[in-house]
């Protein structure tokens, strides 16, 4: 008994030296808290509002050349369930007319996982001809597929076509290379899309400070090489 007693009264005066911690460290904490939030929030706040004017819906975004589609993953050929809505979508503003060439970008760094030819076999298979797709290999990140999108495949106009909560963020990056960007998204919420599309709006902060690095210092993409005539070539055919 005599050891619980000491034990309690231990622990009843360090109650106080707490309290009192916390009341001098609340505020300092507070701030901090309040600046960190602040970081991690007003580039995607900027982005938002400086891109609003530039996203449609399918039907009414102007027509462009050319569509972007950003890769999203593949499950061995077949796109995720992300990707299949983008492409979905990019199938449609082509049968709309509001496109003509579709170009999809993605990862092929490792042997075996090829995003873009699992790109180009779904668009044929939802009745886009396949000489109106054209693949770029080495979009690996969003900054990458729109900076070449400009300096590989001479696109100066274009639609890119992602997910809502990530097209501020393309739109913006599109246009800061040098595009006349405009940007139609897909909300995928349901079904088996609702948990990844969870979490591209809880990393989608995250992702939009990488982003302000991109805008502010303007590297080059990953991988260049010389200029591809693909997309030229995909507009003159008939």
């Amino acid at each position: 008994m005599r050891g619980r007693s000491e034990a309690a009264e231990k622990s009843s005066r360090r109650l106080p030296v707490l309290l009192v911690w916390v009341r001098r460290w609340a505020g300092p904490l507070g701030v901090l808290g309040g600046l960190g939030a602040y970081v991690v929030l007003a580039p995607m706040g900027w982005a938002y509002a400086d891109t609003a004017k530039y996203r449609y819906s399918p039907e009414k975004v102007p027509a462009t050349p050319v569509a972007l589609v950003l890769g999203a993953g593949i499950w061995g050929d077949h796109p995720s369930p992300l990707l299949a809505r983008r492409l979905d979508l990019a199938a449609d503003l082509y049968r709309r007319g509001k496109v003509r060439v579709l170009l999809v970008s993605g990862d092929n760094r490792v042997k075996g996982y090829d995003e873009p030819t699992a790109m180009r076999a779904y668009l044929v298979g939802r009745g886009v001809p396949e000489g109106k797709v054209v693949r770029d290999f080495a979009g690996l990140d969003t900054w990458d597929s729109c900076a070449r999108a400009k300096r590989i495949f001479g696109v100066t106009k274009l639609t890119v076509v992602t997910q809502d909560f990530h097209l501020p963020r393309a739109v913006a990056l599109c246009r800061a290379v040098g595009i006349e960007a405009w940007g139609v998204g897909d909300d995928s919420m349901g079904g088996s899309r609702t948990n990844a599309t969870v979490r591209g709006y809880v990393r989608e902060p995250l992702a939009m400070m990488k982003a302000v690095g991109s805008l502010t210092l303007r590297p080059d993409p990953a991988l260049l090489g010389r200029r591809e005539p693909g997309v030229d070539e995909a507009l003159a055919s008939p």
